[in-house]
């Protein structure tokens, strides 16, 4: 395990970068992120342990960030005056591009995967904004919404789509599978789905509102379905790298719930109980199509199967060969009567509770060996760790 020190500032996303495999990019904040300065770092992974190749400091904190997917050298970060700021690490001291868009603070920045011109932001002020039109419009599709909406790129001075949620918004992301479709989930404990293909007068290009709250239908397990599990908020969410059509989405109930978009009203096909506070992060392997990790203010990462890859024998790939507790046997209490919530096959694989504080953002390296990630949390450290390490713990 590798570990640096963000020393004064407390960490509240890291990533790998997605061009080299010993680049790591962290987003932090003075004070907790309450008042004063944020710092980017941009680190290096050396055969002497982790080094500060660069920091930019700004004037608020920063909440997260993300690495240009046409770029190497160039990451955006979402910040506590509502600002959006685009860093080039060949240069120093300012951003080459600021966007003054949001009236409260950013809490979430995402680069289109497919689309690599585009990236979107969300905030406490109940909008998503688009960095730039998908590709896969036509000409006449992109003249429409232009004439109707604001948006922004890179290259402009200013946003081109804005999409109203009417709830203060923790998370937004595009699909990895299209460039017109992304998610964003609020405090209001719903996730939805946006298209931009489809015409914003009705919707704003909403296609589906999941309350996550939902449980799944009984006739479905035998998970015995409470009203009593109430609406709280979403702060995570993320894609699945090789299905399509499913979400992973957390927040303050301490489950991570996993759904399949196609089926908005049919309730979460796996909940994965276990984490003792609010779940701060999820992400999806690269790797392995089952496999996720979470971060959580318990101060633990741990790693999940949701089942869908698990035999009858409960054996996968190499992340899944030692299994934590099944199920079956994991019991949360809800208003004083012990509910199971585990539903769907799934299960925690490990942990790893070497943080201090709480844990605020997780990645997946995307080179080299399957297990390879790296977290960061309010303890001011960064930790680079193999997930195998971990199984079974």
């Amino acid at each position: 395990m590798l570990e640096f020190r963000t020393q004064g500032f407390n960490s509240y996303a890291v990533k790998y970068s997605p061009f080299f495999d010993s680049r790591i990019a962290v987003a932090s904040a003075a004070n907790f992120g309450l008042v004063g300065n944020g710092r980017l770092y941009i680190l290096g992974l050396t055969p002497k342990g982790i080094v500060a190749e660069k920091w930019f400091d700004t004037q608020d904190s920063l909440y997260d960030l993300s690495w240009s997917e046409s770029h190497e050298n160039q990451c955006v970060v979402a910040t506590g005056d509502g600002s959006i700021k685009l860093f080039d690490i060949n240069l120093n001291e300012f951003p080459i591009q600021s966007w003054q868009e949001h009236k409260r603070e950013v809490f979430a920045v995402h680069w289109n995967l497919v689309a690599k011109d585009t990236f979107c932001s969300s905030s406490w002020d109940g909008t998503v904004k688009i960095v730039s039109l998908p590709l896969s419009l036509t000409m006449e599709e992109r003249e429409r919404i232009l004439k109707r909406r604001k948006q922004w790129s890179p290259t402009r001075a200013d946003s081109l789509l804005t999409i109203p949620t009417h709830s203060c918004t923790y998370s937004a992301a595009f699909s990895p599978h299209s460039p017109s479709i992304l998610s964003s989930v609020s405090s209001d404990s719903h996730l939805r789905i946006f298209d931009l293909r489809t015409p914003s007068s009705a919707s704003n290009h909403l296609t589906a509102s999941i309350p996550l709250h939902t449980s799944p239908p009984s006739s479905r397990s035998n998970f015995h379905a409470s009203p009593a599990i109430p609406p709280s908020e979403a702060l995570t969410h993320d894609w699945n790298k090789y299905r399509a059509p499913i979400v992973a989405a957390a927040g303050v109930d301490r489950l991570i719930r996993v759904f399949d978009i196609r089926s908005p009203a049919a309730g979460p096909v796996a909940v994965l109980p276990g984490h003792d506070y609010a779940v701060r992060r999820v992400a999806w392997s690269p790797h392995l199509s089952d496999v996720l990790l979470s971060a959580s203010y318990d101060m633990t990462c741990r790693v999940w199967t949701d089942g869908s890859a698990l035999g009858a024998d409960g054996a996968g790939g190499d992340l899944r060969q030692q299994q934590g507790p099944g199920p079956e046997s994991i019991q949360i209490g809800m208003q004083g009567q012990g509910v199971p919530l585990a539903f769907g096959g799934g299960r925690e694989l490990g942990r790893m509770g070497r943080h201090s504080e709480f844990v605020m953002g997780v990645d997946w390296c995307l080179f080299g060996a399957e297990g390879w990630c790296a977290s960061c949390g309010w303890d001011e450290r960064l930790l680079v760790w193999d997930v195998r390490a971990v199984m079974g713990q």
